[in-house]
């Protein structure tokens, strides 16, 4: 994994040196309270994911100018809104290993915060001149917000099931990678098959990587994650893991795993009793094998781009979304 990790990095050092700058030089903010709640979030050690996919589908369709680094803040500011916004809904103290920005400036400077950097990736986006990359922001921000309300209306109902979980990750996570990818070849006036190419593999690859975070849950530990393991079950949400092992599960295990899920301050021996039977129910390996599934299609739809340095960043990157560890 590390290899993969420093060969991906190795090509992408200079794209996520200019995304950085672009991204300071492109926040604007009236006030200086703003430029720090949104620093907070903004630079706190992000990967950089959804605004490099923008460039690098943008640069596979030939795109030649030199607007790719500030079109592609659109997407880490929409990205930075959404987690202001679902730390302070979720209740959470960590985000990226630093306390959340709620617990620093209190709810209404954050939350108007985050409506500042929804406005500024509308704004940018009007500034492609295209009115399908407005369509495609607005209904970005549309679908995530209504994701977000999805899996709050159902937050801790064991009843949840693998068709509602995959419909509020879709919105939640998928669409804005898709997004990213679809407007990267818009930019850089793609064929309809290109487009719709690299569309289905922003898609894939957001549903995966959705995935592949809420295993993260379950796998790895505090120091390396960010934020306190456990978090998602602690707040409520069922993800695949437990849904899928709802579902296996016999009735002298189901009320172990009920009495876990539904007490809010479970213990860490707990936590590694409801891994076990996560285990025992193949609820684990059953979403690893089907995140594995949609990488297979993400890189299937751009295999037919010529050989590039480009595209096979892209195929790495589709891999690393199932191995990493944070």
């Amino acid at each position: 994994m590390s290899d993969l990790k420093n060969k991906i990095l190795s090509m992408i050092s200079e794209d996520l040196e200019e995304i950085e700058y672009a991204l300071k030089e492109n926040l604007n903010p009236y006030l200086d309270l703003v430029s720090q709640v949104a620093s907070h979030i903004l630079f706190s050690g992000g990967k950089r994911l959804r605004p490099l996919l923008m460039i690098l589908s943008a640069r596979i369709c030939g795109y030649k100018g030199e607007m790719d680094k500030t079109y592609s803040t659109i997407f880490e500011y929409l990205h930075a809104a959404t987690l202001l916004h679902d730390d302070l809904v979720d209740g959470a103290t960590l985000r990226r290993g630093k306390p959340v920005a709620h617990s620093i400036w209190g709810n209404p400077i954050t939350v108007l915060t985050g409506d500042f950097l929804l406005g500024r990736s509308l704004s940018i986006s009007a500034e492609t001149g295209l009115p399908k990359v407005i369509k495609i922001i607005a209904k970005i921000t549309e679908d995530m917000s209504q994701g977000e309300i999805h899996q709050l209306i159902r937050m801790g109902n064991l009843d949840l099931t693998e068709d509602e979980y995959m419909e509020i990750i879709r919105r939640k996570t998928a669409v804005l990678m898709q997004g990213a990818c679809w407007t990267g070849a818009l930019i850089a006036t793609a064929s309809e098959r290109e487009e719709k190419a690299l569309s289905e593999y922003g898609f894939n690859l957001g549903i995966a990587f959705q995935m592949a975070d809420d295993l993260l849950d379950y796998t790895s530990d505090t120091s390396i994650l960010g934020k306190e393991i456990g978090t998602d079950l602690k707040e409520g949400k069922l993800t695949l893991p437990v849904i899928y092992s709802l579902k296996k599960v016999n009735s002298e295990d189901r009320i172990i795993m009920e009495k876990i899920i539904t007490d809010k301050n479970f213990s860490f021996n707990d936590f590694k009793i409801l891994i076990g039977v996560l285990e025992k129910c193949g609820g684990l390996e059953y979403t690893k094998r089907l995140a594995s599934e949609h990488i297979e299609k993400a890189k299937k739809s751009i295999l037919f781009f010529k050989p590039s340095a480009t595209k096979d960043l892209l195929l790495n990157i589709a891999d690393y979304a199932l191995v990493r560890e944070a």
